[in-house]
């Protein structure tokens, strides 16, 4: 969403979930895992300069959840576990908790961790972490601090999901500077002195679904691709953060690294045909989108 902010955040408003949404592609099943929700840091117009108001008022009707009585940007954080045959994938890692990377701008602490026992799911069962990108309310929960299972020192920095790969483009691994150079101590070193982070170089296929480079949010933004069953999910990552992208794929957003290759991502993406895919999307009020419904 955005690399950070020096805002407080407000109170959280972010309860443990009594369902977990799910999709079916196929054989293939995806979990939309709350973490929390909340308002954005800065005003909406700031961040979408280049929204005209009949735009905003379009994207008002087509997700009504996403403004708040005081016009604010209300919006949700959420990660997705994709279970298939051949394993089970996390895509994204949320806010995180009190102490996580997001804290200063973000409603800490998030509920991942019951959203993933509310779907059943053991941190240990997960096999891959996909992190679209690395910002901060999208890699929460990837690394804690806290006593390991095999017993390494409380205070230490360990992998949440211990027995999982990580995979991060290495076009993104290469921006760290850029983006958040104090994510390499907290994040990065750590997957890597564990001997648990994959760098990729573009398009690469998953144990489920297959990760699709969709550059410019950040350098190397990555989206998760699920066909199964003659259908197709698309989880988005930040390829598009607001229902004004899905319904105006060339507006920019300000925290867009690169506002022309974002805007290509999207197009490519989210090409109006007759194969669209099912949206599975972060930040929207609804984490699923039909087809039927946005193209």
């Amino acid at each position: 969403m955005a690399p950070g902010s020096s805002r407080s955040p407000e109170s959280p408003e972010s309860p443990a979930p009594p369902g977990v949404p799910r999709l079916r592609i196929g054989s293939t099943e995806i979990l939309a895992l709350a973490d929390a929700e909340g308002p954005f840091f800065a005003p909406r117009t700031e961040v979408f300069p280049g929204a005209t108001a009949a735009q905003w008022a379009e994207a008002d009707r087509f997700d009504p959840g996403a403004v708040d009585v005081g016009g604010r940007w209300w919006l949700r954080f959420r990660a997705y576990a994709i279970r298939g045959d051949r394993g089970l994938t996390l895509v994204d890692a949320g806010i995180g908790p009190v102490d996580g990377p997001a804290g200063s701008w973000a409603p800490v602490p998030g509920v991942l961790p019951a959203s993933l026992a509310a779907a059943g799911i053991d941190p240990a069962e997960v096999d891959t972490v996909v992190l679209t990108h690395l910002h901060t309310d999208h890699v929460g929960w990837a690394v804690v601090t806290g006593a390991a299972p095999d017993g390494a020192a409380s205070g230490s920095r360990r992998p949440y999901f211990p027995n999982a790969e990580y995979l991060l483009q290495r076009a993104e691994s290469e921006a760290i500077d850029t983006i958040n150079p104090q994510l390499r101590e907290t994040l990065v070193d750590p997957l890597a002195d564990a001997g648990r982070l994959r760098l990729l170089d573009g398009d690469t296929p998953l144990r489920t679904g297959r990760a699709i480079a969709t550059p410019g949010h950040t350098p190397g933004h990555q989206s998760v691709l699920v066909t199964d069953g003659g259908e197709s999910a698309l989880v988005t990552g930040d390829l598009l953060v607001h229902a004004l992208q899905l319904l105006h794929p060339e507006l920019a957003y300000a925290h867009e690294t690169d506002p022309e290759a974002a805007r290509r991502s999207r197009e490519r993406l989210l090409a109006r045909g007759t194969t669209a895919p099912h949206l599975a999307t972060p930040h929207l009020t609804e984490p699923f989108l039909p087809p039927e419904q946005w193209r």
